[in-house]
């Protein structure tokens, strides 16, 4: 037949998913900056207005929601052949490398102040960049800092991410078996502990003896720890939607990249976390 498909490859329709991504994007880092600084006297550019940021970031939520749907689409009318899957795989990959490398900057920076800080407090680093004065910066962390008992609630959500990384892992391979139930039940106990890893860091954040500005150790802990939770709630995210549709009866043990993809997420999360637990809570303290 003239002009029939003759490659494995599948070529995407046109979409608009990625100029309103962007768009959103835009909209949404704008009116970060005017949530916190302000860019003008015009009711939507005032400092502390966050509705551009809001909106913004429904814009994000609302090209998640389509672009990702038009993805189950496809899958469902047999565009995902064997390499296009191998393709999407590869993406995800490269996608946590990227997150990798984001934390790599946080634990560079909090590395940074833990092993160098008697040279910065020679006058190396400028006062107002340390956000202190150079007097007492010979220690880590800085004196009157009272840190977090890591045997206490970091080791209890240590405990809490371990045991979701193995309820995630069991719902993974009961689908691939074909056992829709025990894949339901791992993921409803997965999304459970990662509700309640965030429960416990918010708890956490509230009993605080420190906080974001004033030293470095504030700063890099929050940065480190805050976006570390971020991460949770978006896994968590991730995993519920994997939960719907299987409920809803999709994916199978021969078609399920979604689970797949949420799982090497959401160990991801959990390896990061283990390095945030021995040296930001246990090694430096």
């Amino acid at each position: 037949m003239a002009g029939a498909v003759k490659h494995d490859y599948h070529l995407v329709n046109p979409s608009p998913w990625p100029f309103v991504g962007s768009m959103s994007a835009f909209v949404m880092m704008l009116g970060a900056v005017v949530w916190m600084k302000g860019l003008g006297e015009f009711y939507f550019f005032q400092e502390g207005n966050p509705i551009l940021f809001f909106i913004g970031f429904a814009g994000i939520l609302y090209t998640m929601v389509g672009w990702w749907s038009d993805v189950i689409r496809e899958s469902r009318a047999g565009d995902h052949t064997p390499v296009v899957d191998i393709g999407l795989r590869y993406g995800m990959i490269l996608f946590i490398l990227s997150e990798v490398m984001f934390f790599v900057a946080w634990f560079w920076m909090f590395f940074e102040g833990a092993l160098f800080h008697d040279v910065r407090a020679g006058g190396s680093w400028d006062a107002v960049a340390i956000g202190t004065s150079y007097a007492g910066w010979e220690s880590w962390p800085p004196p009157g800092v009272e840190t977090f008992d890591p045997w206490h609630l970091p080791l209890m959500n240590t405990l809490v991410l371990l045991l979701s990384g193995t309820t995630v892992t069991w719902a993974h391979h009961a689908l691939q078996h074909g056992d829709r139930k025990g894949a339901i039940q791992g993921l409803v106990l997965t999304v459970l502990l990662g509700m309640g890893f965030t429960a416990l860091q918010v708890y956490e954040y509230t009993h605080a003896h420190f906080d974001f500005s004033g030293n470095l150790y504030g700063a890099t802990f929050f940065m480190a720890t805050g976006f570390h939770g971020a991460h949770v709630i978006i896994g968590t995210i991730f995993l519920a939607v994997c939960l719907l549709r299987l409920i809803m009866g999709g994916m199978t043990p021969q078609k399920h990249f979604g689970l797949e993809a949420a799982a090497w997420y959401w160990h991801f999360v959990d390896v990061v976390w283990l390095f945030l637990f021995a040296f930001v809570y246990v090694a430096f303290q």
